[in-house]
């Protein structure tokens, strides 16, 4: 087939459980013209076998990729590098879609589309935002985005693929927590609009061990990457968003992990330790912004275990 629209990018590494529910739901799309991509990252379990049982007798042309173990970004990338579409999707290889999620996403004109997803833990299906919008355009998106206005997961989005290729935007290798992000943002500065379908496709499958993956502190990862990108859009000559940055999005993305850590049970101490190593506490006080979560924010700085007693008796509302 000549004529790929879409090329839908899986990057898997040991997720035997999950690959063949997910690739099951890529190739039950109701959608022609679009390729699968499958990057084996190494797996060390018979994920392998799987996507090759699942995809050799399909019509829809596919690629198996096998690689040493070298991180999902460097998965994503071999895929993008591979890919023949027009258009770009990433489907992670324990997640899956409704067989609409590529003709919902495609119109073949604008630079990004955007579906909705849910989150799904167990047999618990928990939908996040809508739109008000058909049509958004990408500085209106990143500026909500930055201020935590809205729930967005760079897998929500078709990117056209020119905009990818002809601006070298790839995933960074090595980094943990946040490369999704710092690969939307810098893909979406160099596009115009957003088509939006506010109709659930994707499925964000979140397990039982998700907390215990982030062990280590990598969650605050993002910071850095934030930083990183505060300096591509000075670059760009964005500073309204590099400002948007250092004052809102990164001091709510330390905020917001640091009650995930003391949620899922971590030592205050340790967290408190860590922060301060990391220089947080001083990048925390950058915040402007809502008046409740600066008040939120303050109270924090001055008596961490103070906030740390409160926050325990009132951590479903504070």
């Amino acid at each position: 087939m000549d004529n790929i629209k879409v090329s839908v990018i899986v990057p898997v590494y040991n997720a035997s459980q999950y690959i063949s529910k997910t690739l099951n739901s890529i190739l039950n799309q109701d959608f022609e013209g679009f390729e699968i991509i499958v990057i084996d990252d190494g797996s060390t379990d018979n994920s392998l076998e799987i996507i090759t049982r699942c995809l050799d007798d399909s019509p829809i042309p596919h690629e198996i990729i096998h690689q040493e173990n070298s991180g999902v970004s460097v998965a994503r990338n071999a895929g993008i590098d591979k890919s023949k579409g027009d258009y770009l999707v990433f489907i992670d290889a324990d997640d899956y879609v409704s067989k609409n999620h590529l003709s919902s996403l495609y119109n073949g004109k604008t630079d990004f589309s955007l579906t909705l997803y849910a989150r799904k833990e167990e047999d618990k299906i928990t939908n996040l935002d809508t739109y008000s919008q058909d049509v958004i355009s990408t500085y209106d998106f990143i500026k909500m985005e930055l201020n935590m206005q809205i729930t967005f997961n760079f897998f929500q989005l078709m990117y056209k693929a020119d905009i990818i290729k002809d601006n070298n935007i790839r995933f960074t290798p090595g980094i943990v927590y946040g490369e999704d992000a710092e690969f939307a943002h810098k893909a979406l500065n160099y596009g115009e609009e957003i088509t939006v379908n506010n109709e659930v496709t994707y499925y964000y499958v979140q397990h039982p061990d998700s907390a215990i993956k982030t062990t280590e502190y990598k969650r605050f990862a993002i910071v850095e990457i934030f930083e990183s990108l505060a300096e591509f859009y000075r670059k760009n000559n964005r500073e309204e968003f590099a400002d948007l940055i250092i004052t809102s999005r990164i001091p709510r993305a330390i905020f917001g992990n640091m009650n995930f850590f003391f949620y899922n049970g971590y030592d205050f101490d340790e967290v408190i330790s860590k922060m301060k190593e990391m220089n947080l506490f001083e990048k925390l006080s950058r915040f402007q912004g809502d008046k409740k979560f600066k008040l939120k924010i303050k109270l924090f700085l001055f008596n961490p275990k103070l906030y740390y007693k409160i926050w325990k008796k009132l951590k479903n509302s504070i």
